[in-house]
């Protein structure tokens, strides 16, 4: 079995592993991150129904799929079908029915550049959760 360990990579799954048949796609992120869940909770708003949410700390054992220390370095979306994305590729993906955000999973699969910058910046307010915690409140 194959496990994400770069934000961005896509991984399959054999479909006998758990959850593959669920019917939204599954975002797994900190639930212990303040930043993280003012995020998530923006991101509901964003995506009702269409989007499931998770703390790793909850639900790791349902998801062998996805490593803790993929979990801890950035959020895991699990989608139907076993197909696990991290980082800014599960965020473009996780938007990609919500109201006037569907271009993000649009420009990050077809325009030239956009996914290594997107991966870029995810990783950097990811190292310095707190400091942009306080400036995005």
């Amino acid at each position: 079995m194959l496990l994400v360990e770069k934000p961005g990579m896509a991984v399959r799954y054999d479909r006998g592993m758990a959850d593959a048949s669920r019917a939204v796609p599954v975002m797994i992120y900190d639930g212990d991150c303040a930043f993280c869940r003012r995020w998530i909770r923006r991101w509901q708003r964003l995506t009702g129904n269409a989007v499931e949410y998770a703390p790793y700390q909850e639900v790791l054992d349902q998801f062998p799929q996805v490593s803790r220390e993929s979990a801890e370095a950035a959020v895991q979306l699990v989608v139907p079908g076993g197909e696990v994305l991290s980082g800014a590729a599960a965020v473009c993906r996780s938007l990609r029915d919500a109201r006037g955000c569907g271009w993000a999973d649009r420009a990050y699969g077809k325009v030239p550049g956009f996914r290594p910058i997107a991966e870029m910046l995810y990783r950097l307010v990811a190292r310095n959760r707190t400091l942009v915690g306080g400036i995005t409140r």
